[in-house]
């Protein structure tokens, strides 16, 4: 199973993100377990100054945008 953090302030490009990442790893078959980060001080401590931000297994991934539905796909093998 993936942990997999959506950082960010709960905007619509936040939450678009977070939807974009479960519709993937369902239709991927990929177990996730999906968590929406919006602490600011956390979100500074993964060294993200944009939002969305996503973290998978601790490490950052992807900042700044909504990612691409094909990336998402690579990032859930």
């Amino acid at each position: 199973m993936k942990h997999i953090k959506v950082l960010g302030s709960g905007c619509r490009n936040c939450e678009t993100t977070a939807k974009l990442i479960q519709e993937a790893a369902a239709a991927k078959g990929v177990e996730i377990e999906l968590e929406k980060v919006t602490d600011m001080a956390a979100i500074l401590g993964y060294g993200i100054m944009s939002t969305p931000g996503v973290v998978i297994d601790g490490q950052v991934v992807h900042a700044g945008s909504v990612p691409e539905r094909r990336k998402i796909e690579g990032w859930l093998g």
